[in-house]
């Protein structure tokens, strides 16, 4: 108990860090926050100019963590982010020159930028934390987390991520547009200069795996199990889907309300976190079928239909009561 206590305190550290940044956008610097406490990446999707990539750069300086911004582009290559051998005339040697995904907070900006094959370069990082050069594997650090950002709006030049990309972010994030009051708040703050400029850390990336670690800890009641699991199910059964959540989708929410419990400062699971954060999570995974789409039917319109026939487990169902 003691553990999760001390775990929560550095969750709010960081939120509370970030926030000093991003204004107004409260949801979003949780959800990223989830999703690093959580071991998960995220994917941040909305149109330039809104914080995107200062909410990486925030979360990556409040940890601690080393942080390296990759700007994806057509002609971008997979050497140019797992890394590459280079010889060594002095010791007649080829020596690895480590990419920037051999980070601790990674950002792949524009990721929808660059080709498919180079997108590709991420899949392997992402689900086994290790990269494969030339027939040598090397390890990521830890913590480890991928920070991707898109424009939903401008398509034109651009490589729609696949299948198997999108299914590795646990999380997809959106931020919008700030409300006047916040958009001048925003002038003020960087009249003179930008916060992030002075924003120290308050966390160090040993503790960040310590909550990692306390994450795990936080109680999922079987009822909760199931009641995740049926959502991807349900997901998969939609007659407006052409593909539903993975097993990896329910994973991650299974994970991603773990983290948001002890954010929250429980020791345990409630449905509400899991039916909270279902859209973030599994939205950007469910393919709609061309009919729906045509319909004006997306993919968050599915996940809420889910979440409307599912049955919410209840404490009562096995007289459970939290600890």
């Amino acid at each position: 108990m003691q553990d999760l206590k001390r775990a929560e305190a550095i969750s709010h550290r960081i939120i509370a860090n970030v926030k000093k940044v991003i204004i107004g956008k409260d949801s979003a610097v949780d959800l990223s926050a989830v999703a690093l406490l959580a071991g998960g990446h995220a994917l941040i999707e909305d149109v330039p100019g809104v914080g995107k990539t200062m909410l990486a750069r925030s979360l990556a300086r409040s940890t601690g963590c080393s942080f390296k911004r990759i700007q994806f582009t057509p002609d971008l290559l997979p050497s140019d982010v797992t890394g590459v051998f280079i010889y060594n005339q002095r010791t007649s040697t080829f020596d690895f020159r480590p990419g920037p995904i051999l980070s601790q907070v990674v950002l792949a900006d524009e990721i929808n930028r660059a080709t498919s094959k180079t997108q590709s370069a991420l899949l392997e990082a992402m689900e086994e934390h290790q990269v494969t050069v030339e027939g040598v594997t090397h390890t990521t650090p830890r913590p480890f987390m991928v920070m991707a950002t898109q424009n939903p709006v401008e398509y034109e030049g651009t490589f729609p991520l696949p299948e198997a990309q999108l299914d590795r972010f646990m999380l997809r994030i959106t931020l919008g547009y700030p409300s006047i009051e916040e958009e001048i708040a925003i002038l003020e703050q960087q009249q003179m200069a930008h916060p992030i400029d002075s924003l120290e850390p308050v966390t160090t990336p040993e503790e960040v795996l310590e909550v990692q670690m306390a994450v795990r800890q936080v109680y999922v009641d079987q009822l909760i199990r199931q009641y995740v699991v049926s959502i991807a199910d349900a997901s998969r059964k939609v007659p407006d889907v052409s593909l539903g959540a993975s097993p990896r989708a329910s994973l991650h929410l299974f994970r991603a309300a773990q983290a948001l419990a002890l954010i929250r400062g429980r020791d345990y699971v409630l449905p509400d976190e899991v039916k909270e954060l279902a859209p973030a999570v599994i939205a950007h995974r469910i393919i709609v079928a061309p009919q729906a789409r045509m319909r004006g039917m997306d993919s968050r319109q599915v996940v809420q239909s889910v979440l409307n026939q599912v049955a919410v487990p209840g404490a009562r169902a096995r007289g459970w009561v939290p600890r």
